[in-house]
């Protein structure tokens, strides 16, 4: 077990501008939305909710605007019914690249994405086109903990039943079974932990590294993926540099 996952090497924390973190609190507002719809409104008794109230926590949304978005999912008020979907396909470089999709509007999410692969010189594909090189895994965020040495961390990953671990001075990160998400978080949690995010992704089975020209082409893709309120999760199989190695 390693203390510095693969997964690491493809993620990419975007600064917390005031227009993006507007971005993040919408496509936030639609996990709780359905998160509600799915289990209720009481985080007491629904995890799902307990957890993306957490996510939300940790982005810095105000209470007002999860208390809102709560009440909105449970009737009071107009609600929207939010439909889920992955599109996937090549972007530049041969690079590829998975959408998680949260939308009231199938038709201008597909047309958006599409417009976006298109435009970086990629292709959207069908159903299985590129999912076959992604693993579907348990991906829990937590905050660090002071104290905690790297062997602690991985003790406690061996313990919650994790593959692997990412340790930074940030947080923490553990990886797993998707099975193994519930059985994960709870021993995380046991552990004293504080839970940022606990969700399925797609990891790469291997990684690629983009040449100069493809790589700043993949990035921009990347950043008007993200941007679009459709798109909640952008997977991809491309080693992300440090920022000072983008200058």
């Amino acid at each position: 077990m390693s203390g510095h996952s693969k997964w690491s090497t493809i993620k990419r924390d975007k600064e917390k501008t005031d227009q993006a973190r507007g971005k993040i609190f919408t496509k936030i507002g639609k996990e709780i939305a359905v998160a509600v719809k799915a289990g209720g409104p009481d985080p007491a008794t629904n995890p799902k909710l307990a957890t993306v109230i957490a996510k939300a926590r940790a982005n810095n949304m105000p209470n007002d605007n999860i208390q809102r978005s709560i009440k909105k999912a449970s009737g009071e008020g107009a609600s929207v019914n939010y439909e889920s979907m992955m599109y996937e396909g090549y972007g530049p470089g041969g690079s590829a690249v998975i959408c998680d999709i949260l939308t009231d509007n199938k038709n201008r999410a597909s047309s958006d994405v599409r417009h976006i692969f298109d435009r970086a010189g990629g292709a959207l594909g069908g159903p299985g086109s590129v999912s076959f090189m992604f693993d579907r895994k348990a991906v829990i965020a937590t905050k660090p903990k002071a104290g905690l040495t790297e062997d602690d961390v991985m003790m406690i990953a061996m313990d919650a039943g994790a593959d692997d671990f990412d340790y930074n001075t940030e947080g923490y990160t553990f990886i797993g079974e998707a099975t193994s998400l519930a059985t994960m978080r709870d021993k995380i949690t046991e552990a004293g932990l504080e839970i940022v995010s606990a969700e399925l992704e797609m990891i790469a089975q291997q990684t690629m590294d983009l040449p100069d020209d493809k790589y700043t082409s993949f990035m921009k893709m990347l950043d008007n993926l993200e941007e679009n309120d459709d798109v909640q999760n952008v997977y991809h199989n491309v080693n992300i540099k440090e920022e000072n190695e983008e200058d």
